[in-house]
């Protein structure tokens, strides 16, 4: 097993961390305390888990358990464990929790400054056993993605983007995680042919009759001349999954057809890890 203890400053941007090591595939517990590790750690291995990153409550205490010798009794022959110490600089600190206005968890009747060199007091021998630190100052989450991967996952570069095509109708609502939208209620719409109403656009001659409109292949060619623009560039962003949304008036014909059109040509190559959805199809 590969296991990643994540440890640092409040406010260095431990939570973000532990975003980027659940897109690149560990198993991730947040704030768990250090008398509930070798716990965990059994049942990783009994479900066979490979990779996990687990930040611990460092600052539970007594019954609760120690957070370094916690990380000392997982260190075993059968594990590689690895030590994330997630830092940056005071001013920084300051500034994010100004920013959000967020109390300081060790702040008590003293200043923000005070509470944040408190903390790197107290945090300062798992600073020392850290067998990676990152300063987060002027990271941005491209750049804290990027460095992770390359200190945990270096074999992780051929990660694909997730992508997911919903078709949808839009009397039904709109899908609530979409990223991108594209509505083809502007085409022929085969719900009006007795003969068409009861299939769907995965049906060649729903398909036939979506074809036969002039302005299906316009509109497909500049689609795809967008997503070939956009997908590069969201996964070159660091972005681990995005939602594409296809409407028609029901999710039946229209959508259906011009979302496995999308997937189809997204699928093209390789680049992506696409799903197709019919959310609606079988209203």
């Amino acid at each position: 097993m590969h296991l990643v203890f994540v440890t640092g400053l409040s406010g260095a941007g431990k939570s973000q961390t532990m975003k980027t090591f659940e897109d690149l595939g560990f198993y991730c517990i947040d704030n768990l305390p250090p008398a509930l590790v070798e716990r965990t750690l059994a049942l990783f291995e009994e479900a066979g888990i490979k990779r996990a990153a687990v930040a611990l409550d460092v600052r539970s205490g007594g019954p609760l358990g120690g957070a370094l010798a916690a990380i000392e009794a997982a260190s075993t022959p059968q594990r590689r464990v690895d030590v994330l110490f997630v830092d940056s600089r005071d001013e920084t600190l300051m500034r994010r929790y100004s920013e959000t206005r967020r109390r300081h968890p060790v702040a008590s009747a003293g200043s923000l400054r005070e509470a944040i060199v408190n903390e790197r007091a107290f945090l300062a021998p798992l600073r020392a056993r850290a067998s990676h630190t990152i300063d987060t100052s002027g990271a941005t989450h491209r750049t804290l993605t990027e460095r992770i991967r390359e200190e945990f996952a270096p074999d992780e570069r051929d990660h694909r983007l997730d992508v997911n095509v919903v078709a949808f109708g839009y009397k039904y609502g709109l899908p609530l995680d979409v990223d991108l939208l594209f509505d083809v209620r502007f085409l022929r719409n085969p719900n009006y042919d007795d003969a068409l109403r009861q299939l769907t656009g995965a049906d060649a001659a729903v398909a036939a009759y979506i074809e036969a409109d002039a302005a299906l292949e316009p509109f497909l060619e500049k689609t795809f001349a967008l997503l070939d623009f956009l997908m590069p560039r969201y996964d070159d962003e660091g972005k681990a999954r995005l939602t594409i949304g296809v409407g028609c008036t029901g999710g039946r014909h229209r959508s259906v057809y011009v979302a496995g059109r999308i997937a189809a040509h997204l699928r093209d190559g390789g680049a992506f890890a696409v799903a197709l959805e019919l959310r609606d199809a079988h209203h």
